[in-house]
């Protein structure tokens, strides 16, 4: 009895160890040198390419009559399998000498890469094995990543290994007894979807009418900078003397890749006034002008804009005439003022990341 015991705790201690066989080797090295050509790219394609047929051999061992797909259109950053209505994610590593796993930001905010679970494979190439090291489910990643506030190096969270379950087993219990819903990957939308949404935002696009702001009607969606709670904003505002200029702002909901973030578009607009020696000179051009100042603050009680974040000034055919990017602690950014006759039409566009926003606007 006590070997038993021994045995059963030796057990929880040691991962479980899957073979290398020469075609998998084969495979691996195919696969990075047909996707990549940078070498230390192709080193990384070459461990998630074994780490996935490591995590296919064991799921196809225990589960023998059901169907393991294999996907590598993203094998860049990590495969995944499919088992059912269950999609396993991969992730490779060399050596978890720190006992932090690195898992890329894509794998929780791209909808397309995200995954039921996380399985840590480490792949010991000079000794032809793999072990699986543990596994976490995406919803429980994400509470993690929130609570902890994990900080991401090179695009990747550094997640602890204490996090994950190290009893591989265990997943097939999920997989058999839970449904994969419970689990809440997001939605992958497919493209005739997203296509018929994208046509009907367009057709259904409202263009706000600055000159009528000038004469007290503004549209739905602007408030008042009082109305709007931010401090950032409030304090700018405050401190000037711009009783003469229309200011009203919009919160941007940046979606949920981004864990709901939000920031504040807001335009100050002023009528252009010209002296009288400027009107005789050439009047045509000096009537009816509006000056626009574009600014970008963080929301949701953030002081800092999200890095990178840009805000982008379009003409009504798509050209960019201005741009300005957030750099990493800047608290808000903005384009130089501009102006233009009532009536031309143009557009300011948010973009962060794979993510962009665009406001129609008429002088």
């Amino acid at each position: 009895m006590p070997n038993s015991i021994y045995s059963q705790d030796l057990r929880l201690l040691l991962p479980e160890t899957v073979w290398l066989e020469q075609e998998h080797f084969l495979l691996a090295n195919q696969i990075s040198s047909s996707q990549i050509t940078n070498a230390t790219d192709a080193w990384q394609v070459y461990l998630n390419t074994l780490a996935l047929i490591a995590l296919e051999v064991w799921l196809q061992e225990r589960l023998p009559n059901q169907v393991v797909l294999r996907d590598i259109n993203f094998i860049a950053t990590a495969g995944n399998l499919t088992v059912d209505e269950y999609k396993f994610c991969a992730i490779a590593t060399e050596h978890l000498l720190s006992e932090t796993v690195m898992i890329p930001q894509q794998l929780i905010t791209n909808p397309e890469l995200s995954a039921h679970f996380y399985v840590v494979l480490e792949v010991l190439e000079e000794q032809e094995e793999v072990l699986v090291r543990g596994f976490l489910s995406h919803n429980k990643l994400v509470e993690v990543k929130s609570n902890l506030e994990l900080s991401i190096s090179d695009g990747c969270y550094q997640v602890p290994l204490s996090l994950f379950d190290i009893e591989p087993n265990h997943l097939l219990l999920y997989q058999h007894y839970v449904q994969a819903a419970e689990f809440a990957v997001p939605i992958v939308k497919n493209e005739v979807t997203q296509v018929s949404e994208n046509i009907s935002k367009i057709l259904h696009s409202t263009t706000t009418k600055l000159s009528q702001w000038l004469q007290g009607v503004v549209d739905e969606g602007w408030q008042t900078i009082d109305s709007i709670y931010n401090p950032e904003l409030n304090l700018a505002f405050s401190t000037r003397n711009i009783d003469k200029d229309t200011k009203r702002a919009k919160i941007i909901d940046l979606g949920i890749d981004l864990g709901n973030q939000k920031v504040t578009l807001l335009l100050n607009i002023s009528p252009v006034t010209f002296s009288a020696v400027d009107s005789n000179i050439n009047n045509s051009e000096n009537q009816d002008k509006i000056s626009v100042l574009a600014q970008l603050y963080p929301m949701s009680g953030e002081r800092f804009l999200p890095h990178n974040i840009k805000l982008i000034l379009l003409s009504k055919a798509g050209k960019v005439l201005q741009e300005v990017t957030s750099r990493i602690q800047d608290n808000y950014i903005q384009l130089k003022p501009f102006k233009g006759e009532a009536g031309k039409k143009f557009s300011i566009q948010i973009s962060l990341g794979d993510i962009s926003i665009k406001e129609d606007f008429e002088f």
